[in-house]
C-alpha cells in the first residue's frame, strides 16, 4: 500500500502529538488511529502498524522514567506475564470479532474512570509495604484485563493502567504513570508481535511515525517528571473525556 509523501508528513505530526500525550496520560491512539482509518487504510491494519510505532515509542518514554527512578519494578515484575497474556489474547480476538460490542462496553465504563479522578481524594501511594493481595492478586487481574484491551483496540488504556494502579494498588499518580509505561509497552509489544505474524503491519509507513513517537514520548515524559501529579491528572481529565465523546461517536451514533 502506498502513501503520499504529504500523508506521512501529516502522520509524522499526528504521532508526535500522540506520543506526547500518551507517555503523560494515555490515550495517543484516539488521535493516530483515526488519522490512520482516515487514509483509506484497512482497520487492521491501522491497529497493527500504530502497535509498531506506538511499542517503539514507548521505549523513550519508559526510559525516561526508569532514570528518575519513579517506575515500581516489584509491581512492573509481578504484572508483566499477566500483561503479556492479556495484550496477545485481545490481539488475537480482534483478528477474529468485531469490537463495536466491546467498544459499547468501554464507553459505559468510562464515566466511572471519570469519576475515580473527579472525587476529592489523597494520593494513595505511601512508603508502606503493598499487602499481598494488592501485589499478586489485583496487580495481574489489572494488568490481564487491560492487556486484553490493549491488544483488541487500545486508546485510552494507559489512563485506565493509571486509574488503576492508583487507586487500587495504591501508587501515587506520578508513581501510577510512570509504572504504567511498563506496562504499556509490555501490552503493545506483544500485541504488535500477534499482528506482526498475521502480516498486518506496514513496516515501511511504521519506522518514520516511530521516530515521531519516540520524539513526542521524550517531551511528555520529562514534562510530567517535572510539573509532577497535577498536571498528570489534568491531561489524564482531558484524555478520558477524549476517549468518551470519540468512542460514543464510533459505537453509538455513527455505528
Amino acid at each position: 500500500m502506498e502513501f503520499e509523501i504529504w500523508v506521512i508528513a501529516i502522520l509524522f505530526v499526528v504521532f508526535f502529538i500522540s506520543g506526547f500525550v500518551d507517555s503523560i496520560a494515555g490515550g495517543g491512539g484516539l488521535i493516530n488511529i483515526p488519522a490512520f482509518l482516515l487514509t483509506g487504510i484497512d482497520p487492521e491494519f491501522a491497529l497493527g502498524t500504530t502497535k509498531m510505532s506506538a511499542t517503539i515509542g514507548k521505549i523513550a518514554s519508559l526510559i525516561n522514567y526508569a532514570k528518575n527512578s519513579l517506575i515500581d519494578w516489584r509491581v512492573s515484575f509481578v504484572g508483566v506475564p499477566a500483561a503479556i497474556i492479556g495484550g496477545a489474547l485481545g490481539t488475537r480476538a480482534i483478528l477474529f470479532f468485531d469490537s463495536v460490542h466491546i467498544g459499547r462496553i468501554i464507553v459505559f465504563l468510562l464515566p466511572l474512570g471519570v469519576l475515580a479522578i473527579l472525587l476529592p481524594r489523597k494520593d494513595f501511594g505511601t512508603k508502606k509495604e503493598l499487602s499481598a493481595l494488592k501485589l499478586y492478586l489485583l496487580t495481574p487481574a489489572i494488568c490481564l484485563l487491560l492487556g486484553f484491551y490493549d491488544g483488541f483496540f487500545g486508546p485510552g488504556v494507559g489512563s485506565f493502567f493509571i486509574i488503576a494502579l492508583n487507586l487500587f494498588v495504591g501508587l501515587t499518580l506520578v508513581q501510577a504513570a510512570a509504572t504504567t509505561k511498563v506496562f504499556n509497552f509490555t501490552t503493545a509489544f506483544s500485541s504488535f508481535v500477534v499482528f506482526a505474524i498475521a502480516g498486518k503491519v506496514l513496516f515501511l509507513v511504521g519506522i518514520p511515525l516511530a521516530i515521531a513517537s519516540i520524539i513526542g514520548n521524550t517531551l511528555g515524559s520529562s514534562l510530567a517528571i517535572k510539573i509532577g501529579s497535577s498536571f498528570v491528572k489534568k491531561i489524564l481529565l482531558f484524555s478520558l473525556s477524549l476517549l468518551f465523546v470519540t468512542l460514543v461517536w464510533k459505537f453509538f451514533i455513527n455505528g
